[in-house]
C-alpha cells in the first residue's frame, strides 16, 4: 500500500468512483489535477532527494518546433512549421534515483498503475525497457523554460515538488490539433504562438498531480522567476513492454544512452 506516499483522505485512488471521476474528466476537460496528491511530508522528502541529485543533472538548452519534429523544407522557413523555439532545462534518469525512493515506490504500485490504466482507459502500463526514460525530475532554474509543444504520447503524469518563487506557470489550449488524422491547424497554432489566443491556466502546488492528454493539446511551462528553481517529476508509462526511447530523443534529453 501507498498510505506513505499519497494522500488517500482527500485522493482515494484505490476507490472505483473517484477513479471513474477522474476518468470522465479527463474525458470532457483533457486534463486532471489532483491537488494534495502527495503527503506533505512526502513532498518535502522528495524535494531533499532532488537537490542531493540534482549535481547529475543534464542541462540542454535547444530549440524545437511545435510538433517536435525536423523541419520540413518544402514548407519555408518562416512557416509555422519550422518555426523554431526555445526550451531549457535540467534533467535526472531514473538509473539516478535511489532505488528505495517514493517516487519509484510509486511508480511501480499496482494501485497506482491500475489507477492510471482506469482514468486513460488502458489494459496495461509499464515502464521504458530502457534505464533512463521511465521517472525523469526536471530542474528549471531562472530563465528556464518549457516552450510550446504537443507531446508525442498519449497522456502525460507529472508531479509538482517544487514551485519557483514566480512563474513556472503550465499553459494549454485545448484540441488545438487531431493527430490522428494528421490535422496540423497551422492557423491555430501560429495564433497562439503570436500570443493571439487565450490560454488556460492549471494552478498548482507542491505535492500536486496532473494527467494530462497533450497530444492533441498545445502547452508549454513559462519561464522560472526568482532564485527557487521549480522542481517537477514526469512519470512515464507504455501501453506495450519492451519499448525505449529512441536513441536520438535520449541523447537530446539525457546527453546518453544508457
Amino acid at each position: 500500500m501507498l498510505e506513505d506516499v499519497v494522500n488517500f483522505n482527500e485522493v482515494p485512488i484505490d476507490d472505483a468512483e473517484f477513479t471513474e471521476k477522474c476518468r470522465l474528466e479527463l474525458n470532457q476537460k483533457g486534463v486532471v489535477t489532483l491537488h494534495n496528491f502527495l503527503k506533505y511530508e512526502t513532498v518535502e522528502e522528495l524535494i531533499k532527494e532532488a537537490k542531493t541529485r540534482s549535481r547529475l543533472a543534464y542541462f540542454t538548452d535547444s530549440t524545437h518546433n511545435v510538433y517536435l519534429t525536423p523541419k520540413n523544407e518544402n514548407l519555408g522557413p518562416e512557416h509555422v512549421f519550422n518555426r523554431q523555439l526555445n526550451s531549457s532545462k535540467g534533467c535526472i534518469t531514473t538509473d539516478q534515483i535511489p532505488e528505495n525512493s517514493k517516487l519509484k515506490e510509486l511508480y511501480f504500485s499496482d494501485i497506482f498503475k491500475n489507477f492510471i490504466c482506469r482514468v486513460v482507459e488502458e489494459e496495461a502500463l509499464y515502464e521504458y525497457a530502457d534505464s533512463l526514460s521511465s521517472i525523469n525530475v526536471h530542474y528549471a532554474s531562472e530563465g528556464q523554460e518549457l516552450n510550446w509543444h504537443f507531446d508525442n504520447s498519449k497522456f502525460a503524469i507529472t508531479l509538482l515538488l517544487q514551485a519557483p518563487d514566480s512563474g513556472g506557470n503550465f499553459e494549454y489550449v485545448s484540441n488545438l490539433r487531431n493527430a490522428d488524422k494528421d490535422e496540423m491547424n497551422f492557423t491555430g497554432v501560429e495564433a497562439v504562438l503570436n500570443g493571439e489566443t487565450e490560454t488556460n491556466r492549471l494552478e498548482t502546488h507542491p505535492g500536486t498531480l496532473i494527467l494530462f492528454r497533450g497530444q492533441n493539446s498545445i502547452h508549454r511551462v513559462t519561464p522560472t522567476e526568482g532564485a527557487r528553481e521549480r522542481i517537477l517529476v514526469v512519470l512515464a508509462y507504455n501501453s506495450k513492454p519492451g519499448i525505449s526511447l529512441s536513441e536520438s530523443a535520449r541523447l537530446t534529453f539525457f546527453g546518453r544512452l544508457q
